[in-house]
């Protein structure tokens, strides 16, 4: 069992490799330093080491083989729903083609989780919906954090759904929604989202109309994608 300092350095390092990785720090199908030059370099214990780089090869980003030793994998084995990996290469070099392949898998997830909250929403996720869609009223007077508030409005939707799949999609939408939104922010010239567009989606949910919850989020990531691809 990991002591609390352990799991901590553990944890910093696989931060750490995983963001020179993405960095191109150590690039594709090149040995990368052994665990025992990786524990001078980050000055780490042999045992944190050996545990950062299981979780790495675990997300994908490398492979560690006796008489191979650690290499670094192609992007293409990386795993994109890991939120490790997703914060990494957004917070290190998001590109707008990403941003667009994000959008396109929205696009696959929300507008159909949006139908299924209208046929399945409780009181209790109607009302959690609600509360974000408030959240964002306030936003937009200074009151609340207009992204936070965005991506807890979009991730309620995801848990109404009824779809457990579905659900446990939240992290990886809430990590990439970070940038994401604030990029579209950004181009629209505005600090946050459109809220009447976001009260539309939540009465149609509201009022069980599955057909129009699915085209109302839609509509919004429509917008989305356009401005991404404006700037592509």
């Amino acid at each position: 069992m990991q002591t609390p300092q352990r799991h901590n350095l553990t944890h910093q390092l696989t931060h750490d490799l995983g963001i020179a990785i993405v960095n191109g720090k150590y690039p594709v199908g090149k040995g990368m330093p052994s665990e025992a030059d990786l524990c001078v370099e980050y000055d780490v214990s042999r045992s944190s080491t050996r545990e950062a780089v299981k979780m790495l090869s675990a997300k994908g980003l490398i492979s560690s083989r006796p008489k191979q030793g650690i290499r670094v994998l192609p992007e293409s084995s990386w795993n994109m729903f890991d939120t490790d990996v997703l914060t990494w290469i957004l917070s290190s070099k998001p590109s707008l083609s990403l941003l667009k392949e994000f959008t396109q898998v929205r696009f696959a997830i929300e507008p159909e989780a949006a139908a299924l909250a209208a046929q399945n929403a409780t009181d209790e996720q109607l009302a959690q919906i609600e509360f974000a869609l408030s959240r964002m009223a306030d936003a937009d007077n200074g009151l609340d954090d207009p992204l936070e508030a965005d991506i807890e409005f979009h991730t309620s939707i995801l848990n109404a759904s009824g779809n457990r799949f579905f659900a446990q999609l939240s992290d990886f939408i809430g990590t990439a929604l970070r940038v994401s939104i604030r990029y579209t922010n950004k181009i629209k010239g505005v600090p946050g989202a459109d809220v009447q567009k976001h009260a539309d989606i939540f009465n149609t949910i509201k009022s069980k109309d599955d057909k129009a919850a699915r085209a109302a989020v839609s509509t919004i990531l429509v917008e989305a994608l356009e401005l991404i691809e404006s700037k592509l």
